[in-house]
């Protein structure tokens, strides 16, 4: 196992913030680290970049909740340290409601996160926060920890930290005996990594995302996250240098990405009507992509076997939970392999 100082070899499956955050934190302690990822973007590239477990909350989901907010003081303690300032794209979330029965459903959120002693900071004066909001949205609240990130500049960024580090790169594998040379392997390739280890309970759940960029002459961005309740739906708009991030519809499609006409009418037509000056907007790409859900939302993080490590499943919150995700991968680690 330590051979020239190094405590062994760890092979990461998947190049996706999850398995570059391992790997980064893994080549920190010593490890010798090989990821293997595939030339075709996942979902990490097609994700909002959300920090946001506040915004993310619902009923049900304590455990989701706790980990969140655990993995969200990790981004603001060291997660960004070495990384571009500009990843970060906004640094505080607005959650707001359109019609009556959407400020009922914010109201049992608020509620629900006050009983889990996260209270929130309520407002009925929405657009006092952000002036683009439609003139009917008052009721909302604020979460002033979280965070935006670019998911692109902060894939690439990570990337770049583990070529520094001595990361080395692989092509994907369709079988954990093509890793069979490390002594530790880590699947983290997201709705791929039944292939490796069946039975593992990770299901593609399909959504569209839209990239609205700004133009000359149109309202200024976006300054928060904002989190919308539509009519009952969801729909984020999040921030970016150059125009926001809408998303993200969500349904069992199997693994067809192809966006949909309805998918794409139902993300703009809920944006506008949150925000309706992104109607001047430039609609600069249009994807759909698949996150890789579990049957109760939580990751499935953790030792398999002896020699095989699992982190995956995330979720709609891979970007929230990678700093969570990297330490507790970390600390199974220092166990090194099992007897």
């Amino acid at each position: 196992m330590d051979v020239n100082g190094a405590k062994g070899t760890l092979a990461v499956i998947g190049g996706g913030v999850i398995g570059l955050a391992v790997a980064r934190r893994a080549s920190c302690d010593g490890w010798a680290v090989r990821v293997h990822r595939a030339d075709a973007p996942g979902a990490s590239w097609l994700a909002g970049g959300m920090v946001a477990p506040l915004g993310e909350g619902w009923p049900g989901e304590e455990r989701l909740l706790e980990i969140g907010l655990a993995s969200l003081r990790m981004w603001h303690d060291d997660f960004l340290d070495g990384l571009p300032p500009e990843v970060v794209t906004a640094r505080e979330s607005l959650v707001v409601a359109v019609d009556r029965a959407d400020v009922d459903d914010l109201a049992t959120v608020g509620k629900w996160l006050a009983a889990q002693g996260h209270p929130v900071e309520t407002t009925t004066s929405a657009r006092e926060l952000e002036p683009l909001l439609a003139q009917g949205i008052r009721h909302g609240f604020t979460a002033g920890a979280e965070l935006a990130v670019d998911n692109r500049a902060l894939v690439a960024a990570l990337a770049d930290r583990c070529q520094a580090l001595g990361v080395t790169w692989a092509g994907p594998v369709r079988s954990l005996d093509e890793v069979r040379d490390a002594d530790l392997a880590l699947i983290a390739n997201g709705v791929d990594a039944p292939a490796l280890w069946p039975g593992l309970p990770i299901r593609p759940v399909k959504g569209e995302v839209l990239r609205l960029r700004w133009r000359r002459g149109c309202m200024p961005l976006l300054q928060r996250v904002i989190r919308a309740r539509v009519h009952g739906r969801q729909v984020y708009l999040v921030p970016r240098p150059d125009g926001v991030v809408v998303g993200a519809t969500q349904y069992e499609h199997g693994r067809d990405t192809a966006p949909t006409v309805a998918g794409v009418r139902e993300l703009l037509d809920d944006a506008c009507e949150v925000v309706p000056a992104l109607g001047e907007y430039e609609l600069a790409e249009c994807a759909a992509g698949l996150r890789p859900m579990t049957p109760d939302n939580l990751p499935l993080v953790g030792r398999l076997d002896d020699r095989t490590l699992v982190a995956a499943g995330h979720g709609r919150s891979g970007f929230l939970l990678a700093p969570w995700t990297a330490e507790t991968v970390a600390a199974e680690l220092r166990v090194g392999v099992r007897a």
